[in-house]
């Protein structure tokens, strides 16, 4: 009896040990089943996961710092544009903006500059072509910020460098006066004259021999170089002005910054003084916007020089992470020149100043850029 409880005490283990064998075998097809799940699952994201895990998060608002020229804010004409892409850059673009502005002299436009850098500013403008030196300098020693600089060209990478076809715009302007006057003599009043100043002069003689080469142009500056005052002295622009129209010109452009607007009250003046009609023109922007309502009637057009595109597509540059130094020259191609129609004073003769243009865009006409 003991036998036979031993010798089923025996089987039963036996028996167990097999179910045992055939659980663990179970358990070890299942552990890899298990091990190779994981590995599936990182496949998967590549096609299954959703946008807002894969979103870039926003990145940090981009700060710009901008510099004026000689003049500064409220000069109605070449900074007041810089301003306005600056503004747009802020309205539509969200970024931060600080502007400056020289002293008198523009003694200090390196410590402005190297202000904006310390500070951390993504992009800073120089506004001229004054600051060559010191943006030189300053993009030199900070080499990792973004710099532009109009009406100039410099060395360092991070600088790009924004340049017009002044006297592409300028040519345009001239066919307008010589197809305006009536006495066939014309003006031409510059701010400093230096090669800059002299590209819209170039221009402007040429549009006017173009339509007729028998027209008198009197050409005046305000200053020469080192004195760069001729760009904000109103009072000294009224009186070369007024100089000319005495003289019998009857259109005056002026490319003198601030200084224009003493052209603008001039061709007020002598209008109603004389009982007959003198016009002016304006520079850089539409200035028959610009400038009180009163004045309004004497500005025949204005030959208008897109600061504000570059400037908006520089900060738009920096903002996309696609800035590059370097030059880019803004002309009639891209309407980086061109010149203004309100008032309506040039609608009768817009067909030929077209027609001047396509001739200048399709490289029939060559402008002079010096005189």
């Amino acid at each position: 009896m003991t036998r036979m409880k031993s010798k089923w005490l025996i089987l039963f283990m036996v028996f167990g040990l097999l179910i045992a064998a055939c659980g663990g075998s179970d358990t070890a097809e299942e552990a890899e089943v298990v091990e190779e799940a994981p590995a599936e699952t990182l496949e998967s994201p590549a096609t299954t996961a959703a946008p807002t895990a894969t979103a870039a998060p926003a990145g940090p608002t981009t700060s710009v710092c901008m510099v004026y020229d000689i003049g500064g804010r409220g000069d109605l004409s070449f900074n007041d544009m810089a301003y306005a892409g600056l503004e747009k850059a802020v309205n539509d673009l969200g970024v931060d903006a600080q502007d400056l502005e020289p002293n008198e002299g523009g003694e200090n436009r390196a410590e402005l500059l190297s202000l904006c850098a310390d500070d951390g500013k993504d992009v800073i403008i120089g506004v001229g072509f004054l600051f060559g030196d010191s943006i030189t300098e300053v993009a030199t020693a900070y080499p990792d910020v973004n710099f532009g600089i109009i009406d100039s060209v410099v060395e360092p990478a991070n600088v790009s460098g924004m340049v017009f076809a002044e006297h592409e715009g300028s040519y345009l302007v001239g066919v307008a006066a010589a197809l305006k006057t009536q006495t066939n003599k014309v003006g031409f009043i510059g701010g400093v004259e230096f090669p800059l100043i002299q590209k819209f002069e170039a221009g402007f003689v040429a549009g006017v021999k173009a339509v007729n080469p028998d027209i008198e142009i009197d050409i005046k500056y305000a200053t020469v170089p080192p004195d760069f005052s001729g760009f904000s002295d109103p009072a000294k622009g009224k009186e070369i002005a007024l100089a000319q129209y005495d003289a019998g010109a009857d259109v005056i452009y002026h490319a003198a910054g601030g200084t224009g607007a003493g052209l603008f009250e001039a061709a007020k003046e002598v209008s109603e003084s004389s009982g007959s009609k003198v016009w002016a023109i304006g520079v850089d922007s539409d200035q028959y916007n610009t400038v009180s309502a009163e004045l309004q009637p004497y500005i025949l057009t204005s030959m208008l020089k897109r600061v504000d595109v570059a400037v908006y597509l520089t900060i738009e540059s920096v903002v996309n992470g696609t800035f590059a130094g370097g030059v880019t020259t803004y002309d009639l191609s891209v309407d980086g020149v061109g010149y203004s129609t309100s008032g309506g004073y040039v609608d009768d003769i817009v067909s030929q100043l077209e027609d001047y243009k396509s001739q200048i865009v399709s490289g029939a006409i060559t402008v002079p850029d010096t005189p």
